[in-house]
Order: C-alpha cells, then sequence, then structure tokens
C-alpha cells in the first residue's frame, strides 16, 4: 500500500540512530553523539566511517536513501546508519573528538534536509536483511543476531556459542562463514564435547578446559591452521595434542551448561593485553578494496582453482607493492580474464574456440541484479556494462595503459565474482 512505503524528506537534526544496529549493538539509552563516538573509534573495524568518506566523493548520492521508521514521533534510522552520522558532523549536529581520523573538510557536501526512505516497521527490517544478506556487509554473527532479535527466528548455534563465550566477538577472525559452518558445525562441536540442547551450549569439560579447547580453535583458525585450503573441516585433528587427550577422557562426563560467567570470567580474547594508545594515528590513505569483495565458495572445478590462484595473487600484491612495479597490478587485469575464459568454457563449452561474450552475455545481468546501490555505481562510475565487459576483458590483456587502472580492475572483479556464484555454485 502508498502508506507503507513512500519517500519523505526529512532535517538530518529529526533523523535518530539505531542503537539496535546489527553492526554493533549498544544500550537503548545512549545518544547519537555517543554512537558516533562508538563508530568513530571503531575498536572492531566494523564502521569503516573514513573509507566511508572516501567512496562517497564530492557530494552527497540522493539515489541512496536512509531506510526510516517513524517510531512514538521519532525517525529511527534502520538502514544508512553510517551517512547519517557523517550528515549531522558535517551539519553540526554531532561532533568529531580529537585525534578522529576524519576532518570535517573532507566530508562531501549534505545538505540539512535529505529524501529518506520511510517505511513501516516490517517493510524496514525486510528491506534491511535483504540488501545486507546480499551485499555480504554483515558477517555471519551480525547476520544471525539481526535474524534472532528482529525476523523472530531461532537461535543459530553460531549465537548460541557466541552468547555462552563471548568467544567471537572477542575475536573478529572468527566471524566467518567458514568458521561458523565447517569450524563449528554440530559434527565438530561434539567431537569436542560440546553440544546445544533449547539453545544453550553444553560441555563435557570444566571451565578450565571449556576455556582452553576455545581458545585454542580459535589460535588455529588465526595462524590458519585450518583454513578453506587447509585441514578443512578437521578441527579435532588440528587441536594441541594435550586438549585432544582430555577431550577423549570426558567423553563419558555429564553434560553441563557452559555459562559466560563461570566459564569465561575474563577477557578471552586469544592476543595479548596491550595497553591501549591515548590517540589514534589518523589514516594518510584510503583502505583499498579487496579482489572479488567477498569470500567465493564455488564447486571444485578449474575455475575455483583458478579464483584462489587469484586470489593468492593479490595478497602478495598487496604485502608486497611497496616493492614492486606498478605494471604488476596489469597482472591482476590479465588474470581476471583468463578466469573468465575458464569459467566460459566449463559453463558455455564452445567446440571451436572460447567465447567470454557468451559467458558474460548468459549471466551478467542475474549478476547485476544481486549487487547493492554502491556496487551498481561504482560499475557505472568505470563504465562497466554487459556490451563493454568482453572489451575491457581484452584490452586489459593487451593494453599497458588500461591493465593498470586497479580501481577498474576490482569493479570488474566485483561483477565477476556475482556470476561466479551462479555459474560455479557449489
Amino acid at each position: 500500500m502508498e502508506d507503507d512505503q513512500k519517500v519523505e524528506y526529512l532535517k538530518v537534526s529529526d533523523l535518530v540512530l539505531w542503537t539496535e544496529n546489527p553492526r554493533d549493538p549498544i544500550d537503548k539509552e545512549v545518544t547519537d553523539q555517543e554512537i558516533a563516538d562508538r563508530a568513530l573509534a571503531d575498536e572492531y573495524g566494523k564502521w569503516k566511517l573514513s573509507d566511508l568518506v572516501s567512496e562517497m566523493g564530492e557530494r552527497y548520492d540522493f539515489s541512496l536513501l536512509p531506510t526510516v521508521v517513524k517510531i512514538q514521533d521519532k525517525y529511527v534510522v534502520l538502514d544508512g546508519n553510517r551517512r547519517i552520522i557523517l550528515a549531522k558532523i558535517k551539519n553540526k549536529i554531532l561532533s568529531l573528538k580529537e585525534g578522529s581520523d576524519i576532518e570535517i573538510n573532507e566530508l562531501p557536501d549534505i545538505p540539512a534536509v535529505i529524501p529518506c526512505n520511510v517505511c513501516k516497521w516490517e517493510i524496514a527490517l525486510d528491506s534491511v536483511y535483504r540488501k545486507h544478506v546480499s551485499s555480504g556487509t554483515w558477517q555471519p554473527l551480525e547476520r544471525d543476531i539481526f535474524v534472532y532479535k528482529h525476523m523472530k527466528k531461532a537461535k543459530s548455534a553460531f549465537l548460541v556459542l557466541e552468547e555462552s563465550t563471548g568467544l567471537i566477538s572477542k575475536n573478529p577472525h572468527l566471524n566467518k562463514r567458514f568458521v561458523k559452518e565447517e569450524v563449528f558445525s554440530d559434527d565438530n562441536l561434539r567431537k569436542m564435547g560440546f553440544h546445544i540442547v533449547n539453545e544453550k551450549l553444553q560441555s563435557k569439560h570444566s571451565p578450565e578446559e571449556t576455556k582452553n579447547i576455545f581458545l585454542n580453535v580459535s589460535k588455529k583458525v588465526k595462524e590458519k591452521t585450518i583454513s578453506t585450503r587447509h585441514k578443512r573441516g578437521q578441527i579435532f585433528d588440528v587441536l594441541d595434542p594435550s586438549l585432544r587427550e582430555i577431550i577423549d577422557t570426558n567423553k563419558s562426563s555429564s553434560w553441563k551448561d557452559v555459562s559466560k560467567k563461570t566459564h569465561f570470567p575474563e577477557d578471552i580474547d586469544d592476543k595479548p593485553s596491550t595497553p591501549s594508545p591515548k590517540k589514534r594515528t589518523r589514516r594518510k590513505k584510503k583502505t583499498q578494496s579487496e579482489i572479488f569483495g567477498q569470500l567465493l565458495y564455488l564447486k571444485s572445478s578449474t575455475t575455483n582453482d583458478l579464483y584462489r590462484d587469484i586470489v593468492d595473487l593479490w595478497n602478495f600484491y598487496k604485502e608486497n607493492k611497496t616493492n614492486l612495479s606498478e605494471s604488476f597490478s596489469a597482472l591482476i587485469r590479465m588474470a581476471l580474464r583468463l578466469l573468465c575464459e575458464t569459467a566460459s568454457r566449463e559453463a558455455c563449452p564452445n567446440p571451436k574456440k572460447i567465447i567470454i561474450d557468451d559467458y558474460i552475455n548468459k549471466f551478467f545481468d542475474d549478476a547485476k541484479k544481486t549487487l547493492d546501490k554502491n556496487t551498481k555505481t561504482l560499475l557505472s562510475t568505470h563504465n562497466i556494462t554487459k556490451e563493454s565487459l568482453p572489451q575491457l576483458l581484452h584490452t586489459g590483456a593487451h593494453n599497458y595503459k588500461s591493465s593498470c587502472n586497479l580501481d577498474q580492475t576490482l569493479a570488474i572483479s566485483l561483477i565477476l565474482a556475482e556470476m561466479l556464484c551462479i555459474s560455479h555454485k557449489s
């Protein structure tokens, strides 16, 4: 119905930041300034406001409407909180603390009145969920919190584990899809002497043993002793021998509820504790986007092997680019063309020759539908369309200048990633 969702022009000063944002839920009674301070401090790297400033450019993009719900005469922002924080700072409604890595003169021009998508609560929740799940901007824990808290679904095992231990939030390297699905699977939890009953985590071990086992899991993931490429899913096998012995010894023990208070009374971050710096160092450069924009789970194939090789090539480039020539990034563009050719051979076999145009024509449109507005805008900025993409890949392999356009190469990788998710879904 018309009243369920409509565009309204609202004052930035009238917009209220959402305290239950899955990105970083906090106490309901906090002020907008306290939320902004938390976002600017960004202890766990979830807000990335400096990156957003760089992405926004010189002006506020009116095509990206904040999603707003009117609750008791207040306009609460369910989606677009990062942009509204910057808008409030630019309009001097909120202030920057000394030492912030953002300066007010770096912010784009943001008017005091902006268009917003004002919805009913249920419509706003559905919109927020679809946007963030499809774009991959939420990590597994954030998604699970949102689904349980706002969509009234059962708690996932991952969320139960977090509520019982605090392990995931204290060790962000565990907040990954493969950790949720493969490391902390029901089968692996049982092998380690744990299981979940009635949304409660139970253990066969003492509080100290429980804590040590989970910290050892965290360490093995962090050190990549177990990963999507090494010992995949074999968490019991990579635990320290002394812990494997404890698990075997306790097999006949009774189940006991795991309580964060008794099992994890201290900070369970597996990093050595160090004093927090009094002042954060200002970020000098824009953070570089990641190749493909997400971790892909493709079916076993030559395409999957090549995709993983390109990710390794990208990681090598990031770690060593100060010692590499400017032309090295051209290798990444060339590798994307080879990846597209390989995918074309497997998904659109042609007995005579490999034609990447066929692959792009077959999968581009459906892939583009899965992108969020920011990514679609990025593609448009770099003139990446279904018609232009074949030529961009061809010239990238033969033309030095275009090959070295790294921003365009990364944008190409984003749409190619979505195409691979369709054609080579695992």
